[in-house]
């Protein structure tokens, strides 16, 4: 672990990304073009991530940041193809715009920065990050936090260009994986996710971390109900968008439906476990005699290769004596576990394993997913902010409180499809409203925010767009309080510069001495 010293050092000593990519990319057999957008991604990065580290707080810092990509470049990918539109090369594609082949770490894609920066992220990652234990989920939910990172991945390159920070929603590779994503990093914090996502092993039990970690910071009922939400939105995004997922998930619907049809007649279950140990019983006095035999272990190893793919291929009989003695294991452990089927309280334990993981299958037969989506997607956020409300009631300081109004911001205009922003659902304004007046209680409590009213409805009129502008610095804004023709308006500024004017909700006659401040007077919001 880098000692706090070495950091501090790190930071007088700045360093030189462009110098040490471009000498990875010397080692590399990329064309010019492609060392060209790289080095070109490297320095939008570099330009945009101190405004974007300002707007969404909970982030790493930019060393890390930009090391990862480097480091990624280094050691996952052997080949990058930048193709153009109508190239021969692009027709591998076919209607995708990037492909990434981590087996013979490749990658091919058209010359789109931000398609190439996803990539680039998406090769590095493991295919599962949560232990086959938790059957089902260990698939889905590993591929929405894998799309979400590297989503956020992308984040500071697509929506920050060094002067502002802008959001388009098509840019976005997937909405619904972006905002489940930014829930879980704003709930756990951006460091247990890189762990959890860069973890190689199995050693820790992250997903059971991660459920640890909720409750003890917001509470049992706040961590079951998020999980299980958070479970099954993952299972229904994998079953529309990744098609490969499904396929797998619905070979082992039927499978686990097969098993508990056999179940159902007892005298037929037994007979089809005594079937299966009499099989790899078999299969195991086979293994037997070829381990113990040349000619038969030559035989075999000739005959598995003669099938297999090139990269697949067994490299030498030792190696494929190793393979069977664990394949031998493997099938006295599931003798030993069918055997155990056949006692009253393991069977009972079983049967209730298959049902547990029928119980999420089962969403594999959704007829209409995106309203389904929709459906869990609201769920999980009403509970996302039950937490929040339990988060802001532990701050104590200015600096802490800043950080929520600054991270609470972001999430209020984190998109939510190609027009909407998660401030503008409906089925969740009320619990928004409910997180925006504690945020604004606690500002003025800790003397970071002034009283602007004293009617509380009208104060929180006033103050509620300070979470719905884009100014990177908010300590910057003022406000200003105006009035055209019948109606009320806040103007926001970042410094001397017009932002946005909004209109002040069911308020038809203001009363001046309501007011704390002074009408078509700039003020300054933030202590």
């Amino acid at each position: 672990m880098q000692k706090k010293s070495d950091k501090f050092l790190d930071k007088l000593v700045k360093k030189d990304y462009n110098n040490e990519l471009e000498k990875v990319l010397e080692k590399k057999y990329f064309n010019e073009n492609t060392k060209s957008i790289l080095l070109s991604i490297l320095y939008k990065v570099e330009t945009a991530y101190k405004d974007y580290e300002k707007v969404k707080q909970n982030v790493k810092d930019k060393e890390a940041f930009i090391q990862s990509i480097i480091d990624s470049v280094k050691n996952n990918c052997n080949d990058i193809k930048v193709v153009k539109l109508n190239a021969k090369e692009s027709r591998i594609l076919g209607d995708k715009t990037f492909l990434v082949e981590k087996t013979k770490k490749r990658i091919i894609c058209y010359p789109i920065e931000r398609k190439l920066l996803y990539c680039i992220a998406k090769i590095s990652k493991k295919e599962k990050i949560i232990k086959n234990d938790y059957f089902v989920i260990n698939k889905t939910l590993s591929d929405l936090i894998n799309v979400g990172n590297n989503i956020d991945t992308v984040e500071p390159m697509r929506d920050f260009n060094g002067f502002s920070w802008t959001t388009i929603p098509r840019e976005i590779e997937s909405i619904y994986h972006n905002i489940v994503y930014q829930n879980i990093r704003i709930l756990v914090g951006y460091e247990f996710l890189d762990h959890w996502i860069q973890n190689t092993e199995y050693i820790i039990d992250y997903f059971e971390s991660f459920k640890n970690r909720l409750e003890k910071q917001y509470g049992e009922k706040i961590q079951e109900r998020f999980v299980e939400l958070l479970n099954v939105i993952s299972v229904l995004l994998a079953v529309r968008y990744n098609q490969k997922l499904k396929g797998e998930l619905q070979k082992e619907k039927r499978e686990v439906e097969s098993k508990l049809r056999k179940i159902d007649d007892n005298q037929k279950f037994v007979q089809e476990i005594t079937k299966e140990k009499l099989k790899l019983t078999k299969e195991i006095k086979r293994m037997d005699e070829t381990l113990n035999n040349k000619e038969m272990l030559q035989k075999e190893y000739e005959k598995r290769n003669e099938y297999l793919p090139v990269q697949e291929k067994i490299f030498s009989v030792r190696i494929l004596s190793k393979m069977m003695a664990d394949e031998r294991e493997e099938n006295l452990e599931k003798i030993e576990k069918l055997n155990g089927l056949l006692n009253p309280h393991k069977f009972v334990d079983y049967k209730k394993e298959l049902e547990a993981k029928e119980k999420y299958l089962k969403f594999l037969d959704t007829k209409d997913l995106p309203k389904a989506i929709d459906s869990v997607l609201i769920r999980l956020q009403k509970v996302f902010l039950l937490g929040y409300q339990t988060k802001i009631k532990k701050i104590s300081t200015k600096s802490e409180l800043m950080k929520l109004i600054y991270e609470f911001r972001y999430y209020c205009l984190l998109p939510i499809d190609d027009k909407k922003s998660i401030r503008e659902m409906e089925e969740i304004k009320s619990q928004m409203k409910k997180v925006e007046m504690s945020l604004l209680k606690k500002a003025q409590e800790l003397k970071l925010i002034d009283v602007f009213s004293n009617e509380k409805e009208i104060d929180y009129q006033i103050l509620k767009n300070i979470f719905y502008v884009r100014v990177i610095n908010l300590e910057d804004l003022y406000i200003k309080l105006i009035k055209e023709n019948d109606s009320y308006y806040v103007q926001l500024f970042d410094e001397n510069v017009f932002e946005e004017k909004m209109p002040i909700q069911g308020i038809k006659n203001l009363n001046k001495k309501d007011l704390t401040f002074k009408m078509n007077k700039k003020v300054k919001v933030f202590n």
